[in-house]
């Protein structure tokens, strides 16, 4: 790209990224309270959440990791996508009415909070372990999305990459820190329009150069070999099973257990909004996950395998190779709005378990809203900051990152949800057992060599309900004991 076009990108840039912070220093203008900050205080339209909701679900991994896989994997790579469209249905369409009627019920702000309360003689030993595992994990998540960032901005201006990530991330951390849930949910609303176009101009950019250029689908996957065009990767019996199973399993990740998603669903004021997110995520997440995969498909097409020295790389690539500048402009900003939103969403998901979760209710202190608020500010700076530095230190790999945070909260937490909400038997010492399992077999799989054979996204699932149904069993919830008052 010319000196002309990359200035032009840059301006677009600059304009929508001071647009997420005119929204941030709006409601830092505002009186917020704690239920304000952490959770919309019941003021937020359905459809708003819904944007909100999957604006924060595909992250940098859709628009550089999914894409990448899909590129270099072929068809194949539909059942990636399969597996969390799935997800997604599931907790749209039945769970999200469950959370929405339970946080009223609890007047809870966290899923953390939620979990400690419906069990109170562990609902300490719950909060502290739940907000480590939420802390450990998801500074790894934000440091995935803090390394999409400088990614991005490196294959069109070969900015350093330390250096763009920086100066995102600390625009990210300033207008999360200043309106809180409430900041994050309407920037992610602007950012999940910016999403929704360029999944709907890349593919068709895509397939003009296709036509124009008289190119192959079916010949230039045939040609890559390894099963690239066949849905199923040329494969049969158990290696059949283990590829679909692995790459279907990002369906447990939906299942109630991902905090940042399932506060969008607490948030909802009723069941008229609901039905609105309902209809909004659903089709949002149709056009945007065909677009993903026909992108990557038409990038195979035009770009032969090893063109890209980084395959996650290939969107940005496809974007300023083929579309004009002002254009491309728009679809980048909608890349670092993925990026952007989900790891606003986590900032916010590891604030809640320091200072709502951890300092409010397991340390017993008693703090005014407004200083609570003030205090969850201060842990939005410290976390991105630690966000940063590991991930200057991870080697940015997007796919394995996020797979792993996946694995330790998303599957942990699902398999507890699952519980709670449809088995009458679960008790506290299950659960606790559950997510101290959860943290161990997302690291210890993850290590494994039966990593290759089953993805820790899928085993962790099954090893939790398992442990959290047989956990149960041996030990049953028993009643909190009544204290007797001394007259």
């Amino acid at each position: 790209m010319n000196f002309s076009g990359s200035t032009i990108v840059f301006a677009e840039i600059i304009v929508y990224i001071l647009l997420m912070l005119l929204v941030g220093i709006y409601f830092s203008r505002k009186k917020l309270d704690h239920a304000d900050y952490f959770l919309g205080g019941n003021k937020l339209p359905g459809w708003a959440l819904a944007f909100s909701e999957r604006a924060t679900g595909e992250s940098a991994y859709m628009f550089l990791g999914a894409v990448g896989f899909i590129y270099v994997a072929g068809l194949s790579g539909v059942w990636i996508l399969s597996g969390m469209f799935i997800g997604i249905l599931f907790s749209w369409l039945v769970l999200a009415k469950r959370f929405m009627k339970e946080t009223k019920k609890y007047n809870v702000y966290t899923l953390t909070d939620y979990i400690a309360v419906k069990f109170p003689n562990h609902s300490n030993v719950i909060r502290w372990l739940s907000s480590l595992i939420m802390v450990i994990f998801f500074t790894c998540y934000l440091a995935a999305q803090f390394s999409g960032v400088g990614k991005t901005l490196y294959s069109f201006s070969g900015l350093n990459i330390t250096v763009g990530t920086v100066i995102i991330a600390l625009i990210i951390i300033a207008y999360s820190c200043m309106g809180g849930f409430m900041s994050v949910v309407w920037t992610d609303t602007i950012q999940s329009f910016l999403m929704l176009i360029a999944f709907i101009i890349v593919p068709i950019a895509g397939f003009a150069e296709i036509q124009q250029n008289d190119l192959s689908v079916s010949a230039a996957l045939s040609s890559m070999g390894n099963g690239a065009d066949s849905w199923l990767g040329g494969l049969t019996g158990l290696a059949l099973g283990a590829m679909l199973f692995t790459n279907l399993s990002w369906f447990f990740g939906w299942l109630g257990g991902q905090p940042q998603l399932s506060s969008r669903f607490m948030a909802l004021r009723d069941e008229k909004e609901l039905r609105t997110g309902q209809w909004v995520a659903i089709i949002w997440t149709l056009i945007v996950y065909i677009g993903a995969f026909l992108s990557a498909i038409f990038a195979s097409t035009i770009y032969k395998q090893g063109t890209i020295d980084d395959a996650e790389m290939i969107l940005p690539h496809m974007v300023f190779d083929l579309l004009p500048p002002w254009v491309a402009g728009i679809i980048i900003a909608g890349i670092l709005a993925a990026i952007m939103s989900t790891a606003s969403s986590q900032l916010l998901v590891i604030t809640t378990s320091v200072s709502e979760d951890v300092i409010h209710k397991a340390m017993g202190k008693t703090i005014k809203s407004t200083t609570l608020v003030k205090l969850s500010r201060f842990v939005v700076i410290i976390s991105g900051i630690v966000g940063i530095i590991v991930s200057l230190a991870s080697g940015s790999i997007i796919y394995s990152m996020v797979s792993f945070a996946w694995a330790g909260v998303g599957n942990t937490f699902s398999a507890i949800i699952l519980l709670i909400f449809f088995w009458k038997k679960t008790s506290g010492t299950g659960v606790v057992a559950t997510i101290i399992t959860g943290f161990l077999s997302a690291i210890l799989w993850s290590i494994s060599p039966l990593e290759v054979i089953v993805s820790a996204k899928a085993a962790t699932f099954f090893i939790c309900l398992i442990v959290g149904i047989v956990v149960s069993l041996l030990y049953p919830e028993q009643k909190p004991k009544r204290v007797k008052l001394v007259s």
